[in-house]
């Protein structure tokens, strides 16, 4: 049963504030990257970290944030995460080198984790059964967007600014929804859970994602049998075999096991790692592609990777509200299909290709996101007891940016194993013509390789089977 404040609409337009701040951030740094490599001079190896430990650290940490946010409050958790994503940003515009840029990246990203952890929550527990589908598909809405405006907005500022700007910008707009946070949050009813928060599994948590991306990451680099490689192995069969043990005993677990017996939870869980997988690969390298074989202004990338997202403004509303009446396995079936189609058709762009050939097929891609989103989120949601919904709010959002960050680390070491191999071992640092060839087979690998992942996606949306509309309380 969700709490019903009187004041949802208060707490709505709260939580469309800080999922707004966090995607419109998120979106603008993808466009800044060419900016960012060519300022620090640094190999793309490098410069794809920026992206990738801001997503890390929002994976390794949601569930903890959502698991506290259920046993402290989400008052606490949530304008702590404002204060935190605003300092970060802050320092992301100060950093004065790649590493630094990357360790401000990763405070940036627990702030963004401690938002995003109860962001859900906080619309599912405001919200009566009834309008919980057409509330979190305005969410959706919301996202659409964030990602809308970051392209547009940072294609402007890198126009006229420094990529610093895209940071600095996230500052004052923290410092205000802080304010706003402090005086609604209040009002909701206190929390009165005196249960631990389980650090032990939090940390085997962290390490278990943190290996994983590293291996993958550095997969080419390191080699299959390098110790590195090992090691990386080793932390990750480790930590994952220690949380299983630690969380089947624990009174209090920071994800309760019970949640994996819920077939409309788990494959909705399970379905949204695949898709952001698969869109990672589009948002992550496309922007190179509009930029070195193209030869775009960032002006024009920028407008161009709007598109998805303008069509996910218009469509997420509409998928909530159809799944109130029909449920999520169509939908999310028909979403993952159009990604996949979407991708098979980005990899056959050519070096000569127009706007028009790029606006259609992300077009696709944005009906795709918004057919999905929305009803499996809503699925998973609904699916678990009110008391859990803190840790199902953070296991979503877990999955979302748990997705992104593997699509960044497969699509980067998909790119740049064939690179190196067409380009005589080297890494793209600084493009030129001569570089064309092996740059668009790269690209073209990596969106095929994306387009495998989406329809294997298909299968896992379909097999959730029926849910009955919507659910009953």
């Amino acid at each position: 049963m969700g709490i019903h404040f009187p004041h949802k609409w208060l707490v709505f337009f709260l939580v469309a504030a800080g999922v707004f701040m966090s995607t419109l951030d998120s979106s603008i740094v993808n466009i800044a990257l060419p900016s960012i490599m060519a300022d620090f001079q640094v190999t793309l190896a490098v410069i794809e970290w920026v992206p990738m430990i801001y997503l890390l650290t929002v994976s390794s940490l949601l569930l903890t944030f959502g698991r506290l946010s259920d046993i402290r409050g989400r008052r606490l958790v949530y304008c702590g995460g404002f204060v935190i994503f605003s300092a970060g940003s802050l320092l992301c515009g100060m950093a004065g080198s790649a590493p630094g840029l990357i360790a401000s990246r990763a405070l940036q990203g627990a702030g963004a984790a401690m938002l995003m952890a109860c962001s859900q929550a906080l619309v599912v527990d405001a919200f009566p059964l009834a309008e919980r589908g057409r509330a979190l598909g305005m969410i959706g809405m919301v996202v659409a967007a964030g990602l809308t405006t970051g392209p547009a907005l940072g294609g402007l500022i890198l126009q006229h600014f420094s990529w610093r700007v895209i940071f600095y910008i996230n500052v004052p707009i923290g410092m205000v929804v802080t304010v706003a946070a402090l005086r609604i949050l209040p009002r909701m009813p206190p929390v009165k859970r005196h249960e631990p928060l389980d650090w032990m599994g939090a940390l085997l948590l962290a390490v278990c994602f943190s290996a994983l991306i590293t291996g993958l990451s550095h997969f080419n680099e390191w080699g299959a049998t390098s110790t590195k490689m090992g090691l990386a192995v080793f932390f990750f069969i480790a930590s994952a075999a220690g949380l299983m043990q630690i969380e089947k005993r624990n009174a209090h677990p920071v994800f309760d096991p019970a949640l994996l017996k819920i077939r409309l939870f788990i494959l909705p869980v399970a379905a949204a790692v695949i898709l952001f997988v698969s869109l990672f690969f589009i948002t992550f390298l496309m922007p190179f592609y509009m930029v070195h074989p193209l030869g775009l202004s960032m002006h024009r990338v920028g407008a161009t990777m709007m598109i998805p997202f303008v069509f996910l403004f218009f469509f997420a509303p509409l998928a909530g509200a159809l799944w109130d009446r029909m449920g999520s396995r169509l939908l999310c079936t028909l979403g993952m299909a159009m990604m996949a189609v979407a991708l098979f058709l980005l990899a056959r762009l050519s070096a000569q290709a127009t706007t028009m050939d790029m606006a259609w097929r992300l077009a696709l891609v944005g009906i795709g996101i918004a057919v999905f989103v929305s009803p499996n989120s809503a699925a998973a949601m609904s699916a678990v007891p009110s008391r859990h919904r803190g840790i199902a709010s953070g296991s979503v959002a877990t999955a979302r940016n748990l997705g992104m960050v593997i699509g960044v680390a497969t699509a980067g070491l998909i790119f740049n194993s064939t690179f190196r191999s067409l380009n005589n071992g080297q890494d793209l640092k600084i493009y030129t013509p001569a570089l064309e060839p092996a740059f668009l087979a790269a690209f073209q690998k990596a969106m095929l390789a994306g387009a495998a992942v989406a329809a294997f996606g298909v299968v896992v949306a379909f097999l959730r089977g029926q849910d009955s509309g919507r659910p009953k309380a």
